[in-house]
């Protein structure tokens, strides 16, 4: 690692970018556009999220909150836990002295707000031991907990054995490197039945254990049901915005697919969240009213879902990219959450959770469900072609969605989707539907640059005659 790449914090700059921008938007506008001048690494990443108006800054603002409670937790005599973006945040936020972090976010607002990316923090992870074919949504943030370049973490929560191999590996790994305490959630092969029900539960209760040791501080019965209870919140508003992206032209624009699961997973439950949802919906039904897509011109030419997740280049780049083709962006499948009543969960019941806040009991089994459905849990803990894993909610998801095609990028380190992609590529197109292999790393431009993505993307439209 280079010299200069020590003499910040990575947590730090994160903070002070985000903080300043998010600040900056309670100014005039002439403050604003004076600030853009100064900040030519971020500034494409402020007109993407603020393009569409009072979304954006709410939107920067619940970053900024999520950062400062980082950079502030060891001040405040906190305990700052790390982990993975598939342990659902609800119960660390029931704590009074407890403040999550998790990987895969840090990695992006890295890859969003830094020049370079975070690519010197994944290749210190290999100096000090790490295999180079790990994750990058890991490695791009872990290098700099393992080189000192962020506030010391108290103990980790793995939430992906088997599920993602790499991704327990990683947090194995920072946990000897770094010395730290960890617990290990564990999942069962299938997702329903009342067996699998009763480990789940019985595993987060021996989770919560862990924190409560850990924290030095009890499960705060009421701050837990106020979370549940804004998530219900959230969860009528996630329905309501899903109904409307299956319209034609869909009336979403492409940057709030990211506002949507990136809130969810950094801020679920908390009111900051619920007001970026609320004034999402509020510039979606007026563009559904006014038959209006979603995209800056309020043209649809084409619909695009993302059958694993978003391409996470430098600069938003992505989103940008997708929005100047007049490209409605649909819910990427893997940040799908399954809560109660919205369309991907139809005729599938036992598939989504249940949030019931009448005791503790019931709010703890409530956190368990909700765990063992987050993304990629949910749909990689078995064959991808079982009932209710990935392939099923794929198909689903683009019987509903109508898209006119389908996208594959993964990390170099997603083994399990890698092992599956070309199967799932294969019943994708016996059903009809266009589906493209992207060979590139998501967080990694270096792997295949975005350019070369881009140029992939459009020669795919071209020959399926989806774009002409």
């Amino acid at each position: 690692m280079k010299k200069e790449t020590r003499e910040y914090n990575y947590d730090w700059m994160l903070w002070t970018i985000i903080s300043a921008a998010a600040n900056s938007l309670d100014g005039t506008q002439k403050e604003f556009e004076s600030l853009k001048r100064v900040i030519p690494n971020f500034r494409n990443v402020l007109d993407a999220m603020l393009r569409h108006g009072e979304p954006g800054v709410l939107f920067m603002k619940m970053a900024a909150e999520y950062l400062t409670d980082i950079m502030t937790a060891h001040a405040s005599g906190k305990k700052i836990c790390i982990g993975t973006f598939v342990s659902a945040k609800h119960l660390f936020f029931a704590f009074d002295n407890v403040v999550p972090v998790w990987a895969e976010i840090m990695t992006v607002f890295g890859t969003l707000a830094l020049k370079k990316g975070t690519a010197e923090y994944m290749d210190y992870c290999c100096e000090v031991g790490f295999t180079e074919t790990s994750c990058s949504a890991q490695r791009g943030s872990f290098g700099a907990y393992l080189a000192g370049l962020a506030e010391k973490p108290d103990f980790l929560v793995c939430g992906s054995p088997g599920i993602c191999d790499t991704n327990a590996n990683a947090v194995q790994f920072l946990s000897s490197y770094l010395d730290l305490p960890m617990f290990q959630l564990n999942f069962p092969s299938k997702l329903t039945g009342k067996r699998n029900d009763d480990y789940h539960r019985k595993d987060y209760k021996a989770m919560i254990a862990f924190v409560e040791e850990q924290s030095g501080s009890r499960l705060n019965e009421e701050r837990l049901r106020g979370v549940l209870e804004e998530q219900k919140r959230q969860d009528e508003l996630t329905i309501e915005l899903y109904d409307l992206i299956r319209l034609k032209p869909c009336p979403v624009p492409p940057i709030f697919t990211l506002f949507i699961y990136a809130g969810r997973l950094s801020m679920p439950g908390r009111k900051s969240y619920t007001a970026v949802l609320e004034s999402m919906l509020k510039v979606v039904r007026d563009n559904a009213a006014k038959g209006h897509a979603g995209t800056t011109s309020k043209k649809e030419r084409a619909r695009l879902l993302m059958c694993y997740i978003d391409h996470y280049t430098t600069d938003a780049r992505f989103w940008e990219w997708i929005d100047s083709q007049e490209i409605s962006l649909l819910p990427t499948l893997i940040f799908t959450f399954f809560n109660e009543g919205v369309n991907y969960a139809e005729g599938r019941a036992d598939e989504a959770y249940h949030i019931d806040t009448s005791n503790l009991d019931t709010m703890i089994d409530s956190l368990a469900d909700i765990n063992s459905r987050m993304p990629m849990v949910k749909q990689l803990r078995g064959p991808y072609d079982a009932p209710g894993m990935w392939r099923d909610d794929l198909l689903f998801m683009s019987k509903i969605m109508k898209p006119d095609f389908l996208v594959y990028i993964g990390s170099m380190g997603c083994r399990n989707s890698w092992g599956a992609n070309k199967l799932l590529q294969r019943d994708c197109e016996r059903e009809g539907i266009p589906t493209m292999l992207l060979f590139a790393d998501a967080f990694d431009d270096r792997v295949s640059s975005w350019e070369h993505c881009v140029d992939k993307i459009s020669e795919f439209m071209h020959v399926r005659g989806i774009l002409s």
